[in-house]
C-alpha cells in the first residue's frame, strides 16, 4: 500500500472493495447477512466445491469482512464488525440491497432449502 493511500485512511475502504470484487464472494456475503453459516451452506446454495468455497472464504477472511470460528471439524462463518465506520456502512448498504437481485434471492432460497442442525453432518 502506498504511503498516501495510507495517510489518506483509505486502506479499510480499499481492502473492503477489493474483497468484494468478485461475484462469488458478494453472493457469499449475501448469504452470510443472513446469520452464520457452515462452509458445506455455501456449497449447496452456491453449487460451489468445497476447495472453491473455502478460496472464497480466505480471501473474505484476510480482508476482515468475515470472521470464522470452529467448532468441531466444523468452520462457522459470519460477517466480521467493521472497525472502519465507512466500511460498516458500506456493507450494510451492499447488503440492504441485495433483495433486490433475483440470482441472489435464488441462493438464499437454496441456502433456506438444505440449510438445518443436521445438514452438516
Amino acid at each position: 500500500m502506498s504511503a498516501a493511500l495510507e495517510s489518506l485512511g483509505v486502506r479499510p475502504a480499499s481492502r473492503l472493495f477489493k474483497a468484494l470484487g468478485d461475484e462469488t464472494r458478494l453472493r457469499i456475503i449475501a448469504l452470510l447477512s443472513h446469520g452464520e453459516l457452515c462452509v458445506c451452506h455455501f456449497e449447496s446454495a452456491l453449487g460451489l466445491t468445497q476447495s472453491t468455497t473455502s478460496r472464497q472464504l480466505s480471501v473474505l477472511r484476510a480482508a476482515g469482512v468475515v470472521e470464522a470460528r470452529r467448532e468441531g471439524s466444523w468452520v462457522y462463518y459470519r460477517l466480521a464488525p467493521q472497525m472502519d465506520e465507512f466500511c460498516q456502512e458500506q456493507l450494510k448498504t451492499l447488503t440492504s440491497s441485495f433483495a433486490r437481485s433475483q440470482v441472489l434471492r435464488d441462493d438464499v432460497e437454496r441456502l433456506l432449502k438444505t440449510r438445518g442442525p443436521a445438514s452438516c453432518r
